[in-house]
């Protein structure tokens, strides 16, 4: 949300709840109907999926640069199919679905850049949905520091290899090669 107003972000800032997160806290349940809209201030979010065998798989990560939204799923008026949980402690700011729209049907900019936004966001989940079925081990590993390495000393080990599709021991190994 670079391109507002002061006016327009202190509007925004003036609704939002601000709220510390540790490490594995989670900020969205899957399958709930309540959703909020979040803005990463600090630390490091997922976004995952469970089966019903409960076997997880992170669909994005995101650090300050990013928001986390369920502003589609809201629309839809169906449950979440994700959960938004704390990779590392984080503090971050929430608004509810409710005040969210309601702010973005006063600043159809603002609505306009989250739409933009959604879009990316959807994107870049699909792409790394698909990715572990083109490339092996270490062509993850290259794709996620080519797009996203400023997290690779953040995310803790063993969360990003989960993100990768990889066990513990092979991304230990590909570091050792100095893939990562």
């Amino acid at each position: 949300m670079k391109k507002r107003s002061d006016a327009e972000r202190d509007e925004l800032a003036q609704s939002l709840a601000i709220v510390d997160c540790a490490n594995g806290e989670y900020l969205l349940h899957q399958g709930v109907h309540e959703m909020e809209q979040y803005f990463l201030l600090e630390g490091i979010l997922k976004r995952v999926a469970a089966n019903a065998d409960a076997k997880e798989m992170i669909l994005r990560v995101t650090d300050e640069r990013g928001i986390d939204t369920s502003h589609a799923v809201w629309r839809l008026n169906t449950p979440t199919p994700y959960a938004i949980v704390s990779v590392t402690n984080a503090r971050v700011a929430t608004l509810s679905m409710p005040q969210w729209v309601e702010f973005l049907d006063r600043h159809p900019n603002f609505k306009a850049e989250l739409e933009y936004g959604i879009m990316r966001l959807m994107s870049e989940i699909m792409a790394h949905t698909i990715t572990p079925h083109l490339l092996d081990a270490a062509g993850r590993v290259h794709r996620f520091m080519r797009k996203r390495g400023d997290l690779a000393e953040r995310i803790p080990k063993k969360a990003l290899a989960a993100y990768l599709n990889l066990c513990a021991e092979t991304l230990s190994r590909l570091k050792q090669r100095g893939k990562i």
